[in-house]
């Protein structure tokens, strides 16, 4: 047998290098961690990219929120009466036809007003142009109801008649409006009514798809607040859905049901323009408490002409309804569908309107009526643990 042959150790210097490994052998593998750190980091991740992208898409949406919340707004009002037409008219393979038509009624009811008050504004534009060529011409003449007080009657014409029923008074308070300031201010109404208009287009097109996808933005919708909050979360969403029914049946309906009634007392009471000031009695109704100002408006006109009796059948008029709408008809209709006592819908409603405009009137009772249902669960659920 031949000795084996033993190699001569090597000098470090001279050893062979091993050769280098790929850069991903040598991060360290996510699969390694332990699972629990492995789903908390990842949990955090996917609320921090939740958040930023949510906050993004605000930041990017922030001028039509509002216009988003209408057509959600008039989608949840006017959802169970296109679910009555969807049961009479099925729709068709592309479900175009029917919330195109709906979409194009509602444009119209919010239009025609525009339209009757636009028609009329410009045919009271020449009474106007009227009454400041003859105001500059041999000033303002003195009211007619002047004559007709009780107490003071000469008085007061005298000094009408002094200070504003010549020319040069006339000229002076004409002249006191600054041309710049009145093209500026009507610049600024322009832009704000064009803004207002592409809103309410924004709306309508959004109207379109809610109307459209109806039962699949539903169903959604309650599949987010079940998993997101429990069943407690599908209940809070449907009490808000309730509460904008309730708003629209308590405010809307019964405003305008204000503004027809009063409208026909205007009527035949002789006030001016009886339409006009009965389609703002109806707007200014749909705010608690705020038909009293179309009221006074009125009233006003009427002792401004002369006719006080028919004046106080006015006032005592728009006492009555606005009584009977505000103490009886509204809480029975937003109370019991909300079940919000009615002191809770008043403060939900003026603290929207307050805060976000015309859409508070809808916002706030939906934000009370979840806070109450919250708090009632809360302490409801205090009761049955002790």
């Amino acid at each position: 047998m031949k000795p084996q042959s033993l190699s001569p150790p090597m000098h470090p210097l001279t050893a062979p290098v091993p050769p280098s490994r790929p850069l991903a052998e040598v991060r360290p593998d996510p699969s390694h961690l332990p699972p629990v750190e492995r789903a908390k980091g990842q949990g955090v991740a996917r609320v921090a990219l939740v958040l930023a992208l949510a906050g993004l898409g605000v930041w990017i949406l922030h001028e039509f929120l509002p216009a988003l919340a209408w057509a959600v707004v008039l989608a949840i009002a006017l959802g169970p009466v296109y679910a009555r037409l969807e049961r009479r008219f099925p729709p068709g393979r592309h479900n175009i036809l029917l919330p195109t038509l709906a979409v194009t009624a509602v444009a119209l009811i919010f239009l025609a007003p525009l339209v009757v008050l636009g028609v009329q504004a410009a045919r009271e534009a020449h009474d106007v142009a009227e009454f400041i060529r003859k105001a500059e011409e041999s000033g303002i003449p003195a009211p007619e109801f002047l004559s007709h007080l009780p107490y003071g009657a000469a008085q007061a014409t005298a000094w009408w008649n002094d200070n504003l029923g010549h020319a040069q008074a006339g000229s002076e308070i004409l002249h006191r409006f600054d041309n710049g300031k009145v093209i500026g201010a009507s610049r600024n109404v322009g832009r704000e009514i064009l803004h207002r208009a592409v809103l309410f287009g924004f709306s309508l097109v959004a109207l379109f798809f809610l109307f459209r996808d109806r039962k699949t933005v539903e169903r959604q919708a309650l599949t987010a607040c079940d998993r997101l909050f429990g069943p407690r979360g599908e209940r809070i969403g449907r009490q808000m859905v309730a509460s904008v029914h309730g708003t629209v049946d308590g405010l809307v309906l019964v405003g305008l049901g204000e503004g027809v009634i009063l409208g026909v007392v205007y009527y035949f009471c002789g006030v001016p323009h009886p339409v006009l000031l009965g389609a703002f009695t109806a707007v200014a109704a749909m705010i608690p408490f705020g038909a009293a100002l179309a009221i006074a408006i009125a009233a006003l006109l009427l002792v401004a002409a002369g006719s006080v009796q028919a004046a106080a059948i006015v006032a005592v008029a728009g006492l009555v309804v606005t009584f009977a709408a505000d103490h009886f008809v509204r809480p029975a209709l937003i109370g019991g569908t909300t079940k919000l006592p009615f002191l809770w819908v008043l403060l939900g409603i003026l603290g929207g309107v307050e805060t976000f405009g015309l859409l508070g009137l809808f916002l706030g009772p939906a934000v009370m009526a979840a806070l109450v249902l919250l708090w009632r669960e809360f302490t409801e659920g205090r009761d049955r643990k002790a």
